[in-house]
């Protein structure tokens, strides 16, 4: 009986090795390769990242730079209120701030919200509680709305908050994850832009965009952050742009850096 446990043990451990042998690389020197010549005709700084929560591959393309969020830090205001209070015990109104913020991504009723979560500190503390190591939020007011927008992050960060959304061990209620999961698959038309360039036939597409022009420079960034879901995999992804002539101009870039990127992860069904 010993002996039969044992054999079953070491049969498991081989299975594991070899999946993890067959598991092919992500051929990093290749895709920086193809997205600078993509790139070299285009404006601006771009950094990204893909992370296969599935098998743990990942890829990441400039990570040292910092980028704004614009609304995408709309997910983290959300994620944050939602460790302190499950959706179901939120007020009605605060639950419909979320639902525009998320969907239409409603700039007052992110201002609303940036208060409830406490400000700038609170957002702090709750990316840290989620991993988050490059983001802080930063206090007063900009302009004509809270500073959300200008908190700068790493992809590295934004891939940590996506994979909340979906981790067993995350701190937010698996209840909590589905509601979030279900505002960002529906995003209003003509927010749906960005990281769903890269879906394959099939996939669900989770997803919360950003866009901003810089009082500084009137250049535009241009922000896509979510997850594909298909085929067993979770697919994190996060592409940051900032010096865009237009946003129009930023959307093609953000496009066209996930599509680029996704090709080595994975080849949709024809």
């Amino acid at each position: 009986m010993l002996l039969g446990i044992r054999e079953e043990a070491a049969g498991a451990r081989l299975e594991q090795v070899s999946a993890e042998e067959t598991l092919a690389p992500v051929p990093a020197k290749r895709m920086s390769k193809r997205l600078d010549g993509y790139l070299a005709g285009r404006s601006g700084k771009v950094t990204a990242m893909v992370k296969d929560l599935a098998t743990g591959r990942l890829y990441r393309y400039h990570p040292g730079e910092r980028m704004i969020t614009a609304s995408t830090a709309k997910a983290q205001i959300l994620m944050g209120l939602l460790l302190k209070t499950p959706w179901k015990k939120l007020p009605q109104a605060v639950r419909h701030d979320a639902e525009i913020m998320i969907r239409y991504s409603d700039n007052h009723a992110a201002d609303r919200l940036w208060l409830r979560l406490g400000g700038a500190p609170g957002f702090t503390k709750a990316g840290r509680k989620f991993g988050l190591k490059h983001t802080q939020g930063v206090p007063g007011n900009c302009v004509d709305l809270y500073c959300w927008g200008i908190t700068r992050t790493s992809v590295d960060d934004q891939i940590r908050l996506m994979r909340a959304l979906v981790a067993p061990k995350s701190p937010l209620r698996a209840k909590d994850r589905d509601q979030v999961l279900s505002l960002m698959g529906r995003v209003i038309d003509g927010q749906n832009w960005g990281i769903s360039a890269a879906a394959c036939k099939g996939d669900r597409v989770a997803l919360k965009n950003g866009w901003l022009k810089r009082v500084s420079n009137k250049l535009w960034a241009t922000i896509s952050v979510g997850l594909l879901r298909g085929d067993g995999h979770d697919y994190a992804i996060a592409v940051l742009t900032e010096g865009s002539p237009q946003v129009g101009y930023g959307i093609a870039t953000v496009e066209g850096v996930a599509k680029r990127i996704m090709q080595d992860f994975r080849k949709c069904p024809a």
